[in-house]
């Protein structure tokens, strides 16, 4: 289906964590949003990829999207590769977005970094003619290449080149998160999973804290931020309004 946005994680919960806010932000404006996972997340210490698949469809009802595709992808192994650029290629011609979200190109995670470069090479590729992919009825699809892709902050800290206001959609961000129980321990909870440096009750403290930081740096209560390798196109100074 033809979405606006398209979102990427490398693990179910990445997009949740990262640019939940936008993209509700963006869908309150009538836009619409597809979300890409390349993983279960099945290496995760707590929980196990179907029940994480599970959790990533109740977060897409929270959130509005009007889909949610796993490519299945080996968590921890897959490579920058012609057998890993192809399906997300594909998945980008068929859904046809203006804006591309994805993965931060260095963090604490080595799956991150990897699948940034992963999806921004997708993008490119997916717009070269000679390239030739199929749909599921074997009618091959035009080339596409998004205008913009952005990479969401993760847990490292970067310098940002957009950061999104997403003060009014800050609680239900945290809603779309609370999906994913079995990775993040809610507050006020009994829950007790193995502990890792996502599945504390600190980390809650984390993700509002960085929501702070980047709504500072724009006046507002709660941001996202985003960094770019290729400037922002504008044709009028107003849109950065």
């Amino acid at each position: 289906m033809k979405v606006d946005i398209l979102a990427v994680g490398v693990h179910p919960d990445d997009v949740e964590l990262c640019c939940a806010g936008t993209l509700l932000g963006e869908l309150h404006r009538g836009r619409t949003v597809g979300i890409l996972d390349l993983t279960a997340g099945e290496l995760g210490t707590n929980g196990d990829g179907e029940t994480r698949l599970q959790e990533a469809e109740r977060s897409r009802q929270i959130l509005g999207a009007s889909w949610r595709l796993n490519l299945g992808m080996a968590d921890g192994f897959f490579t920058v590769d012609r057998q890993h650029i192809l399906p997300i290629a594909r998945v980008i011609r068929q859904c046809r977005p203006e804006v591309l979200l994805c993965n931060v190109p260095e963090d604490r995670h080595p799956d991150h970094g990897r699948a940034a470069q992963l999806v921004a090479e997708a993008a490119f590729y997916s717009g070269l003619s000679k390239i030739e992919l199929a749909d599921d009825e074997g009618t091959l699809l035009e080339r596409w290449r998004p205008n913009v892709v952005l990479h969401y902050l993760q847990d490292h800290y970067h310098k940002p080149s957009v950061v999104y206001d997403i003060t009014a959609h800050f609680e239900k961000k945290n809603e779309a998160i609370r999906s994913f129980s079995s990775q993040f321990q809610p507050p006020d909870s009994n829950v007790t999973l193995i502990p890792t440096p996502i599945s504390g009750t600190d980390f809650w403290h984390f993700l509002e804290a960085r929501a702070r930081e980047m709504g500072r740096l724009i006046g507002c209560e709660y941001g996202e931020g985003f960094i770019t390798e290729q400037p922002l196109r504008v044709k009028n100074l107003f849109d950065l309004v």
